[in-house]
């Protein structure tokens, strides 16, 4: 696997820019992504817990090309005041926009294949392997209370709390999409399972996963809507053209029942395969989908990311098709699955037991058949009037150079309805700050006439100086829980700098149990859990 960068602090002077996505790893399958993708679960299955929180929201427009940073007050050009509002009378703490060096650019494109790994290896009784642990995946893994926009595009919310650390705040961006329109009323979609069947994958809760949750799928999707089947070990062979599913779902289980482990691992026959076939059956108008499902352990053929993601990405350009990487197996290539997936414009999911893949299914990948952003980007501008140092937690491979924000041709994040994307920086005020630290703003493309359009929301002083974060909002709670855990588990593998205020593994124990039995929420459970079982193997 690639090492990878840890966060720095952005002091100001330092002036540095973070291109984009420095190699990202990628690799794994969504093969049962898609299936529950695509198909409809019951308002019981998929509700999330979205009530109001604190949403500071500014106005709305569309720019086109220039590549200025985002301003610190909304409107390029605003003077800012100490108490948050734009004044004309100097008071001698106006600025037009910071510098460049306060100023943090990221993609929207957020997996959660690092946490699930994580989870799954430490109850298997095993640290991970540090350069595995992603800390936004983490984060973003646990369900959100950001307000839903009213129309298309996105919501913004930002605020914070105290940490233990001298002078140290945490800020959460929260950005959220508005939920889809419905099984029955999303386009039709065209997906193409290329499905690992190398010697590897004959470990229980690899293929036999894969058969159930692709069975699941079959019966899930409506008859409109189209299914290949392309399966991998030393070769690659396509097992079902693309086919409608109406009339045709016992051909397509007959198919997936037949699919048995063989040899060897080439990955790149079956992508390549795999992209040929969809391709071939592109439907105009469908949402098409490559759906990778594999423990991505390549051993033949060509066994880097490289030589795949001249081909991954042309399809991408060409037709419009993204791929979807679903990761399973105890022993998995992350690194590898998230590289490819990064060049897809996808995701990564990882799934270990049945109800994990019904959850993926019914839950995560539904809000990826639709769009409602292209190419989205966050920028967040902080005031070097009241913030003396920032660092972003977490993103190492998914920075954007600051200039390129609003630079249309620069790849961001394809997101979907019903989608929220957490970002967690630790922030350092300076003595006495007051009024204005920071603005968010989030940019992304129509995805249809693909015109471009931005919404910011900013955060007070206040906000970060009030309570600590344990007495904080339950899911903000979460959110800096899942972090500490992250910086943890980071920590072992050194050149890591660990998350401000964080506590020890013990004490962290404890704050997630009562989150646990507040929240009621299976997830955070799940997160508890894997907490108690790092202390148990870090002892």
């Amino acid at each position: 696997m690639t090492s990878r960068t840890p966060i720095r602090d952005r002091d100001r002077g330092r002036g540095r820019n973070h291109n984009r996505r420095a190699a990202r790893p990628a690799v794994l399958a969504v093969l049962a992504a898609a299936a529950v993708l695509l198909s409809g679960c019951s308002a019981s299955e998929t509700g999330h817990d979205r009530s109001s929180g604190t949403s500071h929201e500014g106005g709305r427009g569309s720019r086109g090309g220039n590549p200025a940073p985002a301003p610190a007050q909304g409107a390029p050009g605003t003077a800012d005041r100490a108490d948050g509002k734009a004044g004309g009378e100097d008071d001698g703490r106006r600025t037009e926009a910071p510098p460049a060096d306060y100023l943090s650019t990221f993609a929207l494109d957020v997996d959660t294949a690092s946490w699930g790994y994580a989870r799954r290896t430490l109850a298997d009784g095993n640290l991970p392997d540090p350069r595995t642990v992603r800390p936004e995946e983490f984060v973003n893994s646990f369900r959100q209370d950001y307000r839903q926009p009213d129309g298309n595009g996105f919501s913004v919310t930002v605020d914070g709390a105290r940490t233990d650390a001298a002078d140290w705040s945490l800020m959460r961006v929260g950005l959220a999409t508005r939920a889809g329109i419905g099984h029955d009323r999303r386009p039709p979609a065209a997906l193409t399972f290329v499905v690992d069947i190398s010697g590897s994958m004959a470990e229980p809760g690899r293929l036999d996963l894969v058969r159930k949750s692709l069975d699941l799928m079959t019966d899930r999707l409506r008859g409109d809507d189209s299914v290949a089947v392309v399966a991998f070990s030393g070769e690659a062979r396509t097992r079902l053209p693309m086919t409608r599913l109406d009339g045709n779902r016992k051909r397509v289980h007959e198919v997936v029942d037949r699919l048995r482990p063989t040899d060897s691992t080439n990955v790149e026959a079956g992508v390549t395969r795999g992209y040929d076939t969809a391709v071939e059956g592109r439907r105009a108008g469908a949402t098409n989908r490559v759906v990778l499902l594999s423990d991505a352990l390549a051993n033949t053929g060509t066994t880097s990311a490289d030589a795949l993601l001249e081909r991954i990405d042309g399809a991408r350009r060409d037709h419009g098709i993204t791929l979807f990487g679903v990761g399973v197996g105890s022993d998995y290539n992350d690194a590898f699955m998230e590289r490819l997936v990064d060049k897809g414009d996808g995701h990564t999911v990882y799934v270990s037991d049945e109800e994990e893949a019904r959850r993926v299914f019914c839950d995560e990948l539904p809000a990826q058949v639709e769009l409602r952003a292209r190419d989205a980007k966050a920028q967040v501008s902080f005031d070097p009037r009241n913030v003396e140092r920032f660092r972003l937690i977490g993103y190492d491979n998914r920075r954007v150079a600051d200039d390129s924000f609003r630079d249309d041709s620069v790849d961001g994040g394809e997101v979907g309805p019903g989608h929220t994307v957490t970002a967690l920086y630790a922030v350092r005020l300076r003595l006495g700050a007051s009024g204005h630290v920071a603005t968010a703003t989030v940019r992304w493309l129509d995805p249809d006439g693909r015109s471009p359009h931005e919404e910011s929301g900013r955060v007070e002083a206040s906000a970060l100086t009030g309570a600590g974060w344990e007495q904080a909002a339950p899911r903000f709670q979460v959110t800096v829980a899942a972090a500490y855990l992250a910086s943890s588990l980071r920590e072992r593998g050194g050149g890591w700098e660990a998350v401000p205020g964080a506590v020890g593994l013990g004490r962290l124990s404890e704050i997630t149990a009562r989150l646990a039995e507040r929240t009621e929420d299976p997830e955070v459970r799940q997160l508890s859990e894997a907490v108690r079982d790092a202390r148990r193997l870090s002892n």
